[in-house]
């Protein structure tokens, strides 16, 4: 059993008092149930990443690193995220004292560097340590994984925010600007270079008196051609570092470059502010959190196989995958078509299928017949909608679909028109006819027996955490800046979760269990 052992720093202090101290903190035992005990066992066997990150760079520490490791879990387990208070419970929590085991407090700096420059080098592999722990535990088994997403709002400010379109706009007028000034520039003052920036330095040696700035002072003519193309070029450069930022994306903060302005999951209003900010996937199994990966895209649909590509190069891989419509797409099909894990996947449709509405809006495809050997959909007028071409769609991810397009025969003077299209002439149509097949697939496993099921627990076990998480640990908003950090900070508050599922269910005799039975109505 472990005791806490203290130094002997009071020095103002008697030998008796002093005595009675050490006595007092000697004789505190930690309960062999508690969490923090467990904590202790189970950091001690998922060390080893650390120590491997520790001897290639060779840092050391006051406090012992595995140690730190102790004290951060802890506090995530505590729901307490800053490094101040951290610090804080180290000097005054007794949980935290004997975590330190008489080594030195660390300081608030101490904590942030650790975490920052040597968890972030090796929190992931720690994380997917503890996942095999779990499974040589019993708790996880990599049978049945559920995916859901949601979004947590960066430390960046809320009106720091560059949206591409705009950027577009004023790029091109500063584009516009430059060449025409540059054409000027170049006929009046008879410079032959070609490159924008050599032209500005050939200005600049033609102007050989010190620039004048201030009241009553007169600027040169030349002087303030150089300025304005000076100004153009500086927006020019700062356009193309924006460019680059964006990386496919639609918006990013100055603040936080890695966050995109996005509609949070608790702005139930239309018409919301959007806050910079990230998307968390969580992979679980078992109600741990077996998987994490954070996003800059504001759908869920590209985040799937990024997710399950972090989590096989780590060597989890899992017999099935299960999902709602937010990830529903002919890339996220083709993707499991091509590996060994099954997808139960809700068709985005599939609740509205089911309404009265749905059933009798004839201009719907899905209410239309269709003749497979002739490759063609009548509508209900009893007109034929017929194959004319196809083309190739390319997604954002660069995946490409075959698209094939249909158009009706004639639909002058058809009393169903208005309901059935808005263009001028005839009804059209377009269909990725290998999409509907996987779509097909995929709502006959869901509705399956075992579908059912896993949809059951997905409701339970990924939104459950997910729930727990935000609300019940209050972590909604990011400390760090910077996508690898925020990963970083998103393993940390996820290992801390485990630890306390794993606890709880040593508590309630739960253990060894991955899915509820009991399913409802």
């Amino acid at each position: 059993m472990k005791t806490i052992k203290t130094e002997n720093k009071y020095s103002t202090f008697t030998r008796n008092v002093q005595l009675k101290i050490d006595e007092f903190f000697a004789e505190k035992i930690i309960p062999e149930n508690d969490s923090v005990q467990l904590l202790d066992e189970i950091a001690e066997e998922i060390k080893e990443p650390l120590e491997r990150v520790l001897k290639r760079t060779g840092r050391n520490f006051k406090t012992s690193p595995v140690t730190m490791l102790k004290v951060i879990l802890y506090a995530a387990m505590e729901n307490i995220y800053s490094s101040r208070d951290i610090e804080e419970r180290c000097k005054r929590d007794i949980n935290y004292i004997w975590l330190l085991n008489g080594e030195k407090v660390p300081n608030y700096r101490a904590i942030c560097r650790f975490r920052s420059d040597v968890l972030s080098e090796c929190s992931e592999e720690i994380f997917y340590e503890l996942d095999r722990k779990l499974k040589d535990k019993g708790e996880i088994c990599f049978e049945h994984l559920f995916v859901d997403g949601t979004k947590i709002e960066a430390n960046a400010n809320k009106y720091s925010f560059v949206w591409k379109k705009s950027t577009n706009k004023y790029e091109q007028r500063a584009l516009d600007k430059i060449e025409k000034l540059t054409e000027m520039l170049r006929l009046k003052y008879g410079i032959t270079e070609e490159n924008e920036f050599e032209i500005y330095k050939a200005l600049k040696a033609k102007h050989t008196e010190p620039f004048v700035y201030g009241r009553g002072k007169r600027k040169s003519e030349l002087q303030r051609e150089i300025e304005e193309y000076e100004k153009l070029l500086t927006r020019k450069v700062k356009y193309e570092s924006y460019q680059d930022t964006f990386d496919g994306r639609n918006s990013f903060s100055k603040t936080d470059k890695d966050a995109t302005f996005m509609h949070m999951k608790d702005d139930h209003m239309r018409n919301a502010q959007l806050k910079p900010g990230y998307n968390i996937q969580f992979a679980v199994e078992g109600e741990y959190i077996t998987g994490v990966d954070v996003s800059s895209e504001r759908t869920d649909q590209l985040t799937l196989i990024p997710l399950l590509t972090r989590m096989k190069q780590h060597g989890v891989v899992y017999q099935d995958v299960t999902c709602d419509a937010g990830y529903e797409s002919e890339e996220n099909y083709t993707y499991f078509e091509n590996c060994e894990t099954e997808c139960y996947i809700k068709p985005q449709n599939y609740e509205r299928s089911k309404t009265k509405k749905f059933k009798s809006n004839m201009a719907l495809r899905e209410n239309m017949k269709y003749d497979e050997e002739l490759d063609e959909y009548t509508c209900q007028n009893g007109k034929k909608l017929k194959a004319v071409y196809e083309s190739k769609r390319k997604s954002k991810s660069d995946f490409e679909s075959v698209i094939t397009h249909y158009e009706c025969e004639d639909c002058t003077d058809c009393p169903y028109k208005k309901s059935c299209t808005r263009a001028k002439g005839n009804r059209k149509m377009q269909v990725s006819k290998k999409f509907i097949e996987q779509r097909q697939a995929s709502l006959e496993r869901i509705t399956s027996p075992m579908g059912i099921k896993l949809r059951m627990n997905r409701s339970i076990q990924s939104e459950g955490a997910f729930g727990v998480v935000k609300y019940d640990y209050g972590f909604q908003r990011y400390l760090h800046r910077g996508k690898k950090k925020v990963f970083t900070e998103t393993l940390i508050v996820a290992m801390g979760y485990n630890i306390n599922k794993y606890h709880n269910k040593l508590q309630q005799n739960r253990t060894g269990s991955q899915l509820h039975e009991k399913c409802v109505s």
